[in-house]
């Protein structure tokens, strides 16, 4: 009978293994930053680069669960990770909460919704999903990173919304969840583990490489970076890169990289000057050596200089 009562408990942990995916063979390795707390580490590059291994996932043990945090960039990943977990802990998770709904965070949700793991994001997710650049990227990402994103992958939408401060315990741990609103994606929220001292940034904060802007609004960006906390941070767990033991020293690199594109792309929508003229005469030498700057850069200066063309217009 106790053996019949441990299998039923075992039940939602065994479940993600029943799930099939193609394997993806990367270097995967799980690091410790805390007492609970822990991540694992994308590959500097572009989005379809290293099977799609380029961002962060964190997971945070409790005796009630685990709670996941952000999903990777396929299900095969995902379930890599799921395996990893295991390894760890017997404890099923319980609930994933999305930094931002970019693809390189969120395609592996399925494996751990299937599991039966509440999904929380922060404000901005539905309209992300409900929009043709979701759409039209899922498309892209079942070519470019076939067949570790298929026709079974899916877009997987959150149980529950988050647009402020959020604050609660699982296991004896205590969790502080802060939505930052559109700053690098739709909704950006980071996850605080009161405990542990451990802060997971989402892609607020990358170190390490150049940062991915897309359509994002760089002066909330900017804003939000300027008001971060880092008083009382043990680690902080950026959406790409390694955590960092100095808080401040990292987001010094994000914020830097997001100024100089304003200060350049700021000036030349200032002197009506046409992007190519002010992208090729600045000089962009400090950042050239990061990785995915040829991928990155010079998409993100275009976008830069087009939001500050709708900037300029609205005042």
């Amino acid at each position: 009978m106790k053996s019949l009562f441990k299998l039923v408990l075992l039940l939602p942990v065994l479940a993600w293994a029943a799930t099939r995916y193609a394997p993806v063979d990367v270097d995967m390795q799980v690091r410790q930053v805390g007492p609970h707390s822990y991540y694992v580490q994308g590959a500097a590059g572009a989005a379809t680069e290293n099977k799609g291994f380029i961002s962060n996932a964190g997971f945070v043990v409790t005796d009630a669960g685990v709670v996941v945090i952000d999903t990777l960039g396929s299900p095969s990943l995902a379930e890599k990770l799921r395996g990893l977990i295991a390894g760890i802990t017997d404890q099923p998770v319980v609930k994933v909460i999305l930094t931002h709904y970019h693809a390189d965070h969120i395609y592996g949700l399925q494996v751990f919704k299937d599991e039966g793991a509440e999904i929380i994001a922060p404000q901005g997710a539905l309209e992300y999903l409900d929009s043709d650049a979701a759409v039209n990227r899922l498309e892209e990402r079942r070519v470019s990173l076939f067949p570790w994103v298929d026709e079974d992958t899916r877009l997987v939408s959150p149980d529950r919304i988050v647009d402020g401060v959020e604050q609660f315990e699982l296991g004896g741990v205590g969790f502080r969840l802060n939505y930052l609103g559109k700053a690098h994606s739709d909704g950006d929220v980071s996850v605080f583990v009161t405990p542990d001292r451990v802060l997971y940034s989402g892609d607020i904060i990358f170190e390490g490489r150049v940062p991915f802007v897309g359509d994002a609004d760089t002066k909330h960006w900017l804003d939000t970076l300027e008001g971060f906390e880092s008083k009382g941070i043990t680690a902080l767990v950026p959406g790409h890169g390694p955590a960092a033991r100095d808080p401040a020293g990292a987001i010094t690199l994000t914020r830097h990289y997001l100024q100089r594109l304003r200060e350049v792309m700021g000036a030349a929508v200032e002197e009506m000057e046409d992007f190519k003229t002010a992208f090729e005469s600045a000089d962009w030498s400090e950042f050239s050596q990061l990785p995915a700057f040829e991928a990155a850069h010079r998409i993100n200066a275009y976008n830069v200089y087009l939001s500050m063309e709708a900037e300029s217009l609205a005042e």
